[in-house]
């Protein structure tokens, strides 16, 4: 209503998201007042499962986003920055180098932006779990040192069935993507627990 009065509502992008997936456990009290993972996705907040990371996402331009359309194609908070730059006409440092990709195209109607993988880190407390998403792969380390869970989104965006043992090839791949997209960090190590004989063992 603001955006009509001062009537810049048709020259302004509005998102809307969620900045995660479920925020209580489902068998917890107050999660029981209200049915948060009736979208039969496993997990919430402060976990790499779907129900902790997926939201769907509201973009308003009139004109521009073609109204009443609805998308599969996912993207990340981290997107934002390269959008926002490219429809504001602005350039990004040349040796500063986002993590996201421009939704610009996508959200005008057009083909989302072509990416290799999507990549998530988590450090809650003692625990370090990654996860990669690529095609309609997802694969979740739930903690240094442990194995890689597989799953197919596309027949199961539940995550009840861990393929890992089916799929060598893909699981290779998940190895590797995961290796390239960690990025080292003092303030953030992905060190396995300290083995027997006093040395450590790092999983990145």
């Amino acid at each position: 209503d603001l955006l009509k009065e001062l009537k810049i509502d048709k020259n302004t992008l509005v998102l809307f998201a969620g900045d995660n997936g479920s925020a209580l456990d489902p068998n917890s009290k107050t999660a029981q007042h209200f049915n948060q993972a009736a979208n039969g996705l496993r997990g919430f907040k402060r976990q790499l499962t779907e129900g902790a990371l997926r939201n769907a996402g509201i973009a308003r331009w009139p004109g521009t986003v073609p109204a009443g359309q609805v998308r599969d194609e996912p993207w990340a908070f981290w997107d934002f920055l390269p959008t926002a730059a490219e429809l504001a006409g602005a350039s990004l440092p040349k040796d500063f180098h986002p993590d996201g990709l421009s939704l610009a195209r996508f959200l005008k109607g057009g083909a989302a932006p072509r990416r290799e993988c999507f990549y998530w880190e988590l450090h809650e407390g003692k625990k370090k779990s990654q996860s990669i998403r690529f095609d309609h792969w997802k694969a979740i380390r739930p903690d240094v040192g442990a194995p890689l869970e597989l799953y197919n989104l596309s027949s199961d965006a539940g995550e009840s069935r861990d393929v890992a043992a089916d799929h060598a090839d893909i699981l290779a791949k998940a190895e590797a993507l995961i290796r390239r997209e960690h990025v080292e960090n003092p303030n953030w190590p992905v060190v396995a627990p300290s083995v027997p004989n006093g040395e450590s063992r790092e999983n990145r």
